[in-house]
């Protein structure tokens, strides 16, 4: 006979520790901008791009760095990492093994891949007979990347935060000043018209047919007789969502660029969930413009660039033009002035001294094209520079649209507020 034996179950650090919230404390480095294009020097600001932020040794030093931060490591552990010099090898696997298994955790769950970029395998668990700089260079040869699912749970937990200072709207459509016949009544009722829903205001149809015939039965329902529920008119809404990639969206001690990723994922996430009629795409725009899918947000970075905002325009606005959507609209997320244009034959004219003549014309030419196409412009900017307020007041007269200027932690809640309301903020 085959006998079972039960032993009681010990658990280890791992299960004591929130996933969910661990991964929300590192959205800011997966999230994190990077500088593409490798290191970079700028004679005014010097190097930039010097650090791996997609390694999974990066992952567990942020993994790590976040289990301080959060106190959820043993004593034993936090005596160990602070002590200056090794001092508990048994401590120092411990740590080691619960990064591991964290991250082994987090590609389980679908929150992220994991890649090889080099001939050695594995995460490095710096176990067996492996040293710990074999083990940081296998580490190092390995990189992640944000799933769906992972950037969908950003979005939500970004979403969320965002939404907590001035509460939760009501979810599905936007509110316009038309009204319809649809199936929430908070209107008065009105004569039913062919092509209306037929959401019928009984006691006022009801008594349209007896004013008209009598208290005789049966009573004889003629169309005229017919009365319908109005309620608020819902439209959907294609928005497109601008992001500035230059140089100084990093710079100035002041990751800039992940805020304005926040708020796309956070966008995604209710226009998913709340607006299904709704769309939004996302333009990053340097030198050049370009549309980027969400499923690749996580890993857009800044650059050596320029601003090009009427190449961002520009096709922001072609985008734009081929939804169907009755309400159309451009979010632009930018720190600066627009300093390069693209040219007829598609040269790049740059020029980084003060508001150029020539680029300001190109950028207002795209800005008054959005507004005949009946496309307003909703600027956020993150600086407030004299010269800065001028052009943002320039190209929002010229294009009917919204300005605010905002600081990176208030940039999210006036966009979504912007979003949702539908209240004038500049």
């Amino acid at each position: 006979m085959r006998v079972t034996t039960y032993t009681r179950y010990r658990g280890g650090p791992l299960d004591a520790l929130n996933l969910e919230s661990l991964i929300e404390n590192l959205s800011e480095f997966l999230l994190d901008g990077g500088f593409a294009g490798g290191p970079h020097f700028h004679p005014y600001w010097g190097w930039s791009g010097l650090e791996d932020t997609s390694s999974v040794d990066a992952l567990k030093r942020a993994l790590l760095q976040a289990l301080v931060d959060t106190d959820q490591l043993t004593p034993e552990m936090l005596e160990e990492l602070r002590a200056e010099d090794p001092g508990n090898p048994e401590v120092r696997r411990q740590i080691a093994d619960l990064l591991d298994q964290l991250v082994e955790k987090m590609v389980e769950e679908g929150y992220l891949t994991l890649q090889s970029g080099g001939s050695g395998g594995g995460t490095g668990d710096g176990s067996g007979g492996a040293s710990v700089d074999e083990a940081r260079e296998a580490a190092n040869q390995v990189h992640f990347q944000v799933t769906r699912r992972g950037l969908d749970f950003l979005g939500y937990r970004a979403l969320r935060n965002l939404l907590n200072p001035f509460g939760h709207s009501s979810a599905g459509g936007h509110e316009t000043l038309k009204t319809a016949t649809g199936v929430d009544a908070d209107a008065g009722s009105r004569r039913w018209e062919f092509g209306d829903t037929l959401n019928l205001d009984i006691s006022e149809t009801l008594r349209n047919a007896i004013g008209r015939q009598g208290p005789d039965f049966p009573i004889d329902l003629d169309y005229r007789d017919l009365m319908v529920h109005q309620s608020e008119y819902r439209s959907t809404c294609a928005t497109v969502l601008m992001l500035d990639i230059s140089h100084s969206m990093v710079l100035y001690g002041e990751d800039r660029f992940i805020p304005a990723k926040k708020v796309a994922l956070a966008l995604h996430h209710l226009i998913r969930t709340n607006y299904p009629g709704d769309s939004l795409q996302v333009v990053t725009f340097g030198d050049r413009a370009r549309e980027i899918p969400l499923a690749r947000l996580a890993a857009a970075q800044v650059g050596p660039f320029h601003t090009n905002t009427a190449d961002g325009l520009r096709l922001s606005r072609r985008l734009l033009r081929a939804q169907k959507q009755e309400m159309r609209q451009i979010i632009m997320i930018t720190d600066g002035k627009p300093s390069a244009i693209t040219l007829p034959g598609g040269r790049l004219y740059r020029n980084s001294a003060g508001l150029d003549r020539r680029i300001l014309r190109a950028t207002y030419q795209e800005a008054a094209a959005c507004r005949r196409s009946g496309i307003p412009i909703n600027t956020f900017m993150l600086a407030d520079d004299d010269y800065l307020v001028r052009f943002v007041r320039q190209l929002t007269q010229i294009a009917r649209g919204k300005a605010c200027f905002v600081s990176p932690m208030t940039l999210g809640q006036f966009v979504m507020h912007d979003f949702l309301k539908r209240r004038r903020v500049g």
